[in-house]
């Protein structure tokens, strides 16, 4: 194979480019390419979802950036007199980790600095970060083009040395693209002049926007959505023809049949680019007070002290054992300073007195985390296992996630902003996508289809929480919506085009809650740009802020520190009502003390008194309260367990309902489980429970059941047969 596409735009070059990254990949596979580069406007958004689907398809990913090039300085806000365009475009590719490294801090600067309509560097910042690079120059928006046009070769070719010198030697290439329009065989003539006369290379590229020529018009409807225009509107921004599609070797060819050396160059250039990233975690140091040697030191100290705290000095033997098998996988694992940098700023917030939640998913099976303050609920008494926490036989970064008051949550990243340095804390990005009934609306929209029509057809699209068909099922499988689409071209048109951008990215937010913390300048390690509504920032007054162009999971996958502070207004609420009874009655309350006995509080559940009540204000929990009979603490851990889609679909709460009533007679799958399912009634309720199932039955760690756990809560069928033969085999043998 002779040729790569080396300038491609993913769903991330917002409501201009229609590729989705599976989507993507999976076509060049198929036409027998075996690199690949990704090149969004302005951004990296895509780059570490692009590589991991790439590289599992055995396709060589080339991460790189479409860059605004200000023709002067990145910092002026007006146009020079003598530019030919407001800023040029210029394709740049990483070869190397130097190379990635420079494309996240140009791309960086770009927002950072350079922000004016969209996120531009300049010539300056580039020399400084060429190294590792490589260069094409770009469609009919790059600079030597914009020359080429007003027929100025002079300029074009003063442009193109200035690149060549700038990238160095074999890393700058002149770029040549055929989309049937005009202007690009007047800049084809140009660059085909300039590579005889300075000796540089040529490469042939498509500027692929979209999959395949059918979904051309679906395109030009996202471009419609993007600049808020009708689809017949003369005067919007639109592409020429049908051309911008991933084409094969084959088109390519009959484009430049004169030069196949264009073709040829393509693939040395993706030859030059071998990028992997780095398997590690990157960790911020914890500052620790003079005295200690290491995290590790001061961890241990904090957390014996704490336990001792909590259950009493000497420790009981159970707390003991429990806390040196935690302490010993934290600081083997090497996330100690994790732990500290965690009960660190939960501590300055109670300090603060800024209320903050008891704990929420598997951190609290951490004795560790409880004896610390990072939680404050007991695992020992509740049988929370560390293993599902932090498993030691599949290591991966800890995830606490810590609720917060919701009206001064932005003190706490804050504290952390300054504790670790305002450009090493940042907030996370957040993708909203194009869903089935968004799509029909946004596509009605710009094909002039009256709005009553619209919402008619976008409310047939059945809908719910976790649930949304999308509107090719939605076609064939609601029979009023099917006759809609087949008796009017119209509605067939519509839900042609709808279903083609379902599923597409649309805008850029901030996380509402994900805080990352480097352990630098956080455009050392990945991507930053500035929130979506400037002057957002992540603070409580964070003009400076910015966040992440990747997402939650690109981040964690790179290794960085990530972590959720949610705001939680129910905390907010509960702070308030204590304060209010300590002005009226003079009593005070700890909100982490109440008693969970208290038989006044289950009488007020079972008669379904919950408004206001976190999480079982719903219609489904109040009726759930009732009908079990809540008395007891333990009732209000399985309702909520049992409001999930799993249990209500196989009708466990119903079994567990009447067996708490004493309807049905309590029953084990087998009488060594009794004491794990007593508190369930027989009803295999928690994954705490598969796991101490898998322990006692199969002989499994319960790191070990850690992985059986996953794998029946992930649902995948492959993963489960495979667990379930090692589960059945182990247990026959004891």
């Amino acid at each position: 194979m002779a040729f790569a596409h080396l300038h491609t735009h993913s769903e991330f070059s917002l409501l201009d480019g229609a590729n989705r990254i599976t989507d993507l990949v999976a076509r060049v596979s198929t036409l027998g390419m075996d690199s690949l580069a990704v090149t969004d406007h302005g951004n990296l958004h895509a780059a570490y979802a692009f590589y991991e689907t790439a590289k599992a398809s055995g396709i060589r990913p080339i991460l790189g950036c479409e860059a605004y090039v200000a023709f002067d300085s990145r910092h002026s806000r007006e146009r020079p007199t003598w530019a030919p365009a407001p800023y040029s475009h210029l394709v740049l590719l990483a070869r190397n980790r130097t190379g990635y490294r420079n494309l996240i801090k140009l791309s960086s600067i770009g927002y950072r600095e350079g922000y004016y309509r969209r996120p531009r560097i300049d010539k300056e910042v580039l020399a400084e970060h060429s190294d590792g690079l490589v260069g094409l120059a770009a469609c009919l928006s790059g600079e030597i083009a914009l020359w080429l046009r007003q027929g100025n070769y002079a300029e074009a070719r003063s442009a193109a040395e200035s690149l060549s010198r700038m990238l160095g030697p074999e890393r700058f290439w002149l770029e040549v693209q055929d989309h049937g329009i005009p202007d690009e065989k007047v800049v084809q003539e140009g660059m085909f002049r300039l590579a005889g006369d300075l000796g540089l290379p040529v490469v042939a590229t498509n500027d692929a926007h979209y999959l395949e020529r059918a979904d051309h018009e679906a395109h030009d409807c996202l471009l419609a959505i993007g600049t808020g225009k009708d689809l017949d509107d003369p005067n919007r921004f639109r592409f020429t023809g049908s051309e911008s599609y991933v084409k094969s070797e084959a088109e390519m060819a009959e484009l430049f049949p004169e030069h196949p050396e264009v073709l040829a160059n393509t693939q040395h250039v993706a030859d030059l680019c071998e990028f992997d990233f780095e398997q590690r975690y990157f960790l911020p140091e914890f500052p620790r007070p003079e005295g200690y040697d290491s995290n590790d030191q001061l961890l241990v100290e904090l957390a014996t002290a704490g336990a001792k705290a909590r259950y009493g000095d000497p420790l009981p033997p159970e707390a003991q054992e429990r806390l040196d098998h935690e302490l010993e996988v934290i600081t083997t694992t090497g996330y100690a300073g994790y732990f500290l940098i965690v009960q660190d700023f939960i501590r300055a917030a109670r300090d603060r007195g800024i209320p903050v939640g008891p704990g929420r998913g598997s951190s609290a099976g951490s004795l560790v985390a409880y004896a610390l303050g990072i939680t404050t609920v007991d695992p020992l008494r509740f049988g929370l296992l560390f293993e599902r926490f932090l498993n030691p036989e599949r290591i991966s970064m800890p995830d606490i996630d810590v609720d917060f008051c919701f009206e001064r949550r932005g003190e706490v990243i804050d504290y952390v902003r300054e504790r670790y340095g305002r450009d090493s804390v940042g907030q996370i990005i957040t993708f909203g996508t194009l869903k089935a009934r968004a799509a029909v609306r946004d596509i009605a929209r710009v094909l002039g289809v009256s709005p009553s029509d619209a919402d008619r057809i976008a409310k047939l699209i059945p809908s719910g929480p976790g649930y949304q068909l999308s509107v090719a099922e939605a076609v064939k499988r609601v029979p009023e919506l099917a006759q809609l689409v087949r008796e009017n071209p119209t509605h067939a048109r519509l839900a042609d085009l709808a279903q083609r951008i379902v599923g597409l990215a649309r805008h850029a937010s901030v996380h509402a809650a994900g805080i990352v913390i480097a352990p630098g300048p956080l455009d050392d390690y990945v991507p930053i740009c500035t929130p979506p509504q400037r002057g957002t920032g992540a603070g409580a007054n964070g003009e400076d802020a910015f966040i992440t162009q990747y997402d939650m999971v690109s981040l964690e996958k790179v290794g960085m520190l990530k972590m959720d502070f949610l705001g939680l207004k129910t905390l907010t609420v509960i702070h308030d009502a204590l304060e209010t009874i300590r002005q009226r009655h003079d009593r005070d309350i700890d909100f982490d003390d109440v008693d969970l006995d208290d038989a006044d509080v289950y009488r007020l559940l079972r008669d379904g008194r919950t408004a206001g009540v976190f999480q079982f204000e719903s219609p489904l929990a109040t009726d759930m309260l009732r009908q079990l009979r809540v008395d007891r603490f333990d009732d209000l851990v399985a309702t909520n367990a049992l409001m999930r889609p799993g249990p209500l679909d196989s009708g466990m709460h119903q079994v567990y309902m009447r067996r708490k009533r004493g309807e049905e007679a309590v029953r084990y799958p087998h009488a060594a489980l009794q004491e794990v399912l007593e508190p369930t009634y027989g009803v295999i309720l928690y994954q705490e429970q598969v796991m101490r199932i898998a322990n006692l039955l199969a002989g499994y760690s319960l790191a070990e059941a850690d992985v059986l756990r996953k794998a029946v809560g992930k649902k995948k069928q492959e993963l489960i047969e495979s667990e379930l033969k090692n589960f059945t085999e182990r247990a026959i043998e004891r």
